[in-house]
């Protein structure tokens, strides 16, 4: 049985997640920012006996993650495996994306990570064994998608920094994944800022990315083959550090391989149906 801590847990693939390692018999502690979110979880898993306990954990502060990690040491005395999976994601043009909701977006999806990886790192560090679970995104392979960028940016910094991690703590017996999925089924936009100026000089490609995106979750794929994804990656070690899950994740990276910088920029105003919003010149 291994100890595992799961971040974003109140929904999507966090929860999706914790229910499969705790229904093949892992000890689980579904994190989330507000722990009275999490009562559906509890109920479920009471309901099934399952060892899983919803436990409160906001990413974005130290304190929490020291909290979380040490009620976590106290009641099993280790560490084996985090599942950093809480992210968030914010729409708008680089040039006026409010600051406040950039580093709202790299405090959740890059720090918040980075804070709990240092917090657990001495505890795998001194038994010689553990996982890191980075769910990152194919949007942290490929070039930015205009209004995008915010979101995809902090998926870029995740996945570089789960190599650097790799190679940092793999003579220590210690494992790094980095999970990069293609379009799921989850409520992240429902919970993001999206733009809605409509003055914007950017508002023809604001709207057609926000379309863009939340088809794309619609027509995504389920949160479980996500999370199946996820477990076969912490259990089967073939000396990957990335992982793309789901065909529009591979044909993404493929395009993105394939092309030159404009050839990229005019697959995106194809895809999103802008034409000439997007600059395709050399």
């Amino acid at each position: 049985m291994a100890v595992v801590l799961v971040t974003g847990c109140s929904s999507g693939l966090g929860r999706a997640v914790a229910l499969r390692l705790a229904r093949r018999g892992e000890r689980v502690y579904a994190t989330m920012r507000h722990a009275e979110r999490g009562k559906d979880l509890h109920d479920e898993a009471a309901a099934e006996g399952l060892d899983l306990e919803v436990l409160e954990l906001d990413v974005t502060s130290d304190e929490s993650v020291a909290d979380a990690v040490a009620r976590v040491l106290e009641r099993d005395g280790t560490v084996d495996v985090v599942v950093n999976n809480a992210g968030i994601a914010h729409l708008g043009s680089v040039e006026l994306l409010p600051d406040a909701l950039m580093r709202e977006t790299f405090e959740t999806n890059v720090f918040g990570p980075l804070r709990l990886v240092r917090a657990v790192l001495p505890i795998m560090r001194a038994r010689g064994s553990g996982t890191v679970v980075n769910v990152s995104s194919c949007a942290g392979r490929v070039g930015g998608l205009p209004i995008h960028g915010s979101y995809m940016a902090s998926k870029h910094a995740l996945s570089v920094l789960s190599d650097s991690l790799a190679g940092e703590v793999k003579p220590l017996g210690i494992r790094v994944v980095c999970i990069e999925p293609g379009f799921f089924r989850t409520p992240i936009f429902t919970k993001s800022t999206v733009p809605t100026d409509a003055d914007s000089p950017y508002r023809t490609l604001d709207e057609a990315v926000v379309q863009f995106m939340f088809d794309g979750v619609d027509g995504g794929a389920d949160t479980d083959a996500v999370a199946a994804a996820v477990l076969d990656a912490i259990d089967h070690d073939d000396g990957r550090i990335h992982y793309l899950v789901g065909d529009d994740a591979e044909a993404f990276v493929a395009q993105d391989r394939a092309s030159t910088d404009a050839e990229l920029q005019a697959f995106y105003a194809e895809v999103l149906g802008v034409g000439s919003a997007i600059p395709t010149g050399a």
